[in-house]
């Protein structure tokens, strides 16, 4: 059963990567998903660093009224 799971998702990616690199609108649609979830990606990133950075500086801020 495991065996028949595994061909058939490595027939469903080999059928998936020639439909996208024979269709110029499918090939489009994966460039534009990507950007879009690289970008989600850098914002979260970039606020998950700024919440990183807020302890450490209140900290420092302290120390210093001391």
């Amino acid at each position: 059963m495991e065996k028949l799971f595994c061909l058939g998702l490595a027939l469903g990616m080999v059928g998936g990567a020639l439909i996208v690199a024979n269709s110029y609108k499918a090939r489009s649609l994966v460039k534009k998903s990507q950007a879009e979830l690289m970008q989600k990606m850098d914002e979260m990133m970039d606020e998950k660093l700024k919440g990183e950075q807020g302890p450490k500086e209140e900290t420092a801020e302290k120390k210093s009224k001391k």
